[in-house]
């Protein structure tokens, strides 16, 4: 691939699709553009299952008919995208990263795919994950996803191929969905930009669920202004989903550029100070507050001293609930799941009621501290992760003893999951790398449908930066 093709996909959406508009770009060369990536280099990243060459490059060709006839274009007309397989899209496979629905083919597309047409953008395919969007998954039956900065290095999860798709530009743009983390921890294991938006502002009907109080569909992109874009497009009531708030959602786009001066930011002690945070996570993300800083925002540190156990409340309701989905299958076809996965969801099956009950009312308190917090300031800034992505092969480990147990599965979820628990948007964009070259993750939450806000912030601080510019070095 030429370096001009790299340069064209690397382009963001928001001026790809400005391009394409002025009639400066064709859609199918673009379409193809990416199709020759994917067929490039993701033989070694392993993020696609399922790539819709014909049918992108046929809806290619009508987007391309569209711009000639000077028809009304959508605000993404001509943009390739890419969505989670675990979100349905008419007449392909959805698989939600499993062997038991190898042969699931969706009768129609879900909402968020449908609006995302509707704004005129092309599906290139749908991207791998780990094992029905819980983490953990041992054996990927789809291919092993690998962090396009080093490899060997893990891509975070679950939406792990709408982060690599994102940073190694094998789409323009991606959807993911986040339960606990899961497109905030691949955004910022791979060096892209990555939104949960408030839960109830994104319909997920046509989204295999995992956990219904949390589930949450959000873009991951190479750019702010692009996740402001997708938002625009896809948020909205719905009336296939009834836990959707019964209202228009804000203008994320106009006030984009409005700046932070005078925006409240809170660094949350606990996640950034605290012992489980790397120091170069620390320091990064420290100069990303003072960044914030200098362009006019009041920083100061606050206090949440029950995110410490986010993690671990987050696991015991999220993942119980997940066992109840799955309860059927786990009797009837056990041996079909991944190890890990499986392991998993039986072990949360046997959480005695008083557990649960408690981890409820932890919520709840967890969620009084996060909302009283925005009583104070405006913005909640803490790292997305405590470290950058560790190697694959940590992952197979055998787990040594109760500590190594909770540092492993609780202690890294207790930095995204506080935003899940309090419903709450956030975000994470790139602020660093570490000393080994992989991707540090800046993480901006906000109040109840203020994704706005958050955005705003996001993009005052990328603007002031060029971390989002850096670009993998992929052969």
């Amino acid at each position: 691939m030429s370096d001009a093709n790299a340069d064209l996909c690397f382009t963001p959406a928001a001026e790809l699709a400005a391009r394409i508009r002025k009639k400066e770009l064709s859609p199918v060369a673009l379409t193809r553009a990416y199709l020759d990536r994917i067929d490039r280099l993701d033989g070694t990243l392993s993020a696609y299952i399922t790539v819709c060459r014909e049918s992108a490059l046929a809806e290619a060709g009508r987007a391309e008919q569209a711009v000639a006839r000077g028809e009304r274009l959508g605000p993404l007309h001509g943009v390739p995208f890419a969505v989670k397989d675990q979100i349905d899209a008419a007449g392909v496979l959805t698989t939600a990263g499993s062997r038991l629905l190898r042969e699931n083919v969706a009768a129609s597309d879900a909402p968020v795919v449908a609006r995302m047409r509707r704004a005129g953008a092309i599906l290139l395919g749908k991207l791998n994950l780990t094992e029905f969007a819980l983490g953990g998954t041992l054996d990927f039956p789809y291919g092993q996803p690998r962090n396009p900065w080093n490899v060997a290095h893990d891509p975070g999860g679950s939406s792990s191929g709408s982060g690599i798709a994102a940073a190694a530009a094998l789409a323009a743009v991606t959807l993911g969905e986040d339960t606990g983390g899961s497109i905030r921890s691949p955004a910022s294991s791979c060096g892209a930009v990555g939104l949960r938006p408030t839960w109830g502002l994104v319909p997920r009907t046509g989204c295999i669920p995992l956990c219904w109080s949390m589930d949450a569909i959000g873009p991951i992109t190479r750019t702010v202004e692009d996740a402001a874009l997708v938002l625009a497009a896809i948020a909205g009531p719905d009336p296939s989903d009834p836990q959707m708030r019964d209202a228009p959602p804000d203008d994320v786009l106009t006030g984009l550029r409005a700046g932070v001066d005078g925006l409240r930011v809170g660094i949350v002690r606990e996640l950034v100070s605290g012992a489980d945070t790397n120091p170069d996570v620390r320091a990064a993300v420290l100069a990303a507050a003072e960044q914030l800083r200098e362009l006019g925002a009041k920083v100061e540190e606050i206090s949440l001293p029950l995110v410490r156990l986010a993690g671990a409340v987050f696991m015991a309701l999220g993942d119980s609930e997940g066992a109840g989905a799955h309860q059927v299958w786990l009797r009837e076809r056990a041996s079909e799941y991944d190890a890990a996965t499986r392991r998993r969801l039986i072990a949360a099956s046997l959480l005695p009621t008083a557990s649960y009950h408690q981890a409820a009312r932890a919520r709840a308190l967890i969620t009084r501290d996060v909302l009283a917090a925005f009583a104070r300031v405006d913005i909640l800034l803490a790292p997305t992760q405590p470290r950058p992505a560790p190697v694959i092969a940590s992952g197979h480990a055998p787990v040594a003893s109760k500590a190594d147990a909770a540092a492993r599965f609780f202690t890294r979820r207790s930095y995204t999951t506080p935003f899940n628990l309090s419903a709450t948007p956030a975000i994470s964009v790139p602020c660093g790398f570490g000393p080994s070259g992989l991707p540090i993750g800046l993480q901006l939450a906000g109040r109840r449908y203020d994704d706005a806000t958050v955005l705003r912030a996001a993009w005052a601080y990328e603007q002031a930066t060029s971390w989002h510019q850096q670009r993998p070095a992929l052969a």
